[in-house]
């Protein structure tokens, strides 16, 4: 009975530090990694249909739930006329919050004509915001009249 009962301590014991020692939601990102539109910039006028690529640098693309606490990987999220996601935030599923969680790296977006926000948004692989530290806002003008793609 004494075994079994300092077995089961070790295992909780092992249990407890392994849930300690992962990282909070957001947390443990690489410093000097980036995210960035390529190819748009702000203030650019667009099309209502256009091209948007993600770009990553000092960390990798990788799909979302493949490992949750690995923090050198995240995925991109596309936020339309709205802001960073504080870090550790569940980045929302709704129309203003495009997830990219098969670790795309670009998409067509299409929007109303006028100006519109695009916030590019990295996310850990449950999901959770890395933070405004690791998302790049420009502003953009859809012009109805400019040719598409």
């Amino acid at each position: 009975m004494r075994m079994r009962v300092m077995a089961v301590s070790a295992v909780l014991t092992g249990l407890l530090a392994s849930a300690w020692a992962a990282p909070a939601p957001g947390d443990g990102a690489p410093a000097k990694a980036k995210v960035s539109f390529v190819g748009l910039k702000d203030g650019d006028v667009v099309p209502p249909t256009f091209h948007v690529k993600f770009g990553l640098t000092g960390m990798t693309p990788r799909p979302a739930g493949e490992d949750i606490f690995d923090r050198k990987t995240g995925h991109h999220h596309l936020l339309i006329d709205t802001g960073p996601i504080p870090k550790g935030d569940v980045i929302p599923f709704d129309d203003t919050h495009k997830h990219f969680g098969k670790g795309q790296t670009e998409t067509d977006v299409t929007l109303s004509p006028g100006p519109h926000t695009l916030t590019l948004q990295l996310a850990d692989g449950a999901h959770s915001s890395y933070g405004p530290a690791l998302a790049t806002t420009i502003h953009v003008t859809v012009d109805a009249n400019k040719a598409g793609k």
